[in-house]
């Protein structure tokens, strides 16, 4: 994982978007679709991934902004 990888994470009543091994998030939201929206202009101009978590903590969708090997390896 890439250490500027952005994270929507649940935080209380909210969601915050985190990067990745940052102790504190960068922005906290009331919705997932804004904190999935900042999370995603971060990601892009940053090039890198994005993650975003359900309400249990486990990552449900992962999104790359980086510049991907084409054809991919595997």
């Amino acid at each position: 994982m890439s250490g500027k990888a952005q994270h929507v994470v649940p935080s209380g009543s909210g969601w915050s978007v985190r990067r990745a091994g940052a102790s504190k998030a960068s922005r906290t939201f009331k919705t997932q679709d804004e904190a999935i929206a900042d999370a995603r202009k971060k990601a892009q101009r940053q090039k890198t991934e994005l993650y975003i978590h359900g309400r249990d903590g486990r990552i449900r969708e992962r999104s790359s902004y980086g510049e991907d090997p084409f054809p991919p390896k595997g």
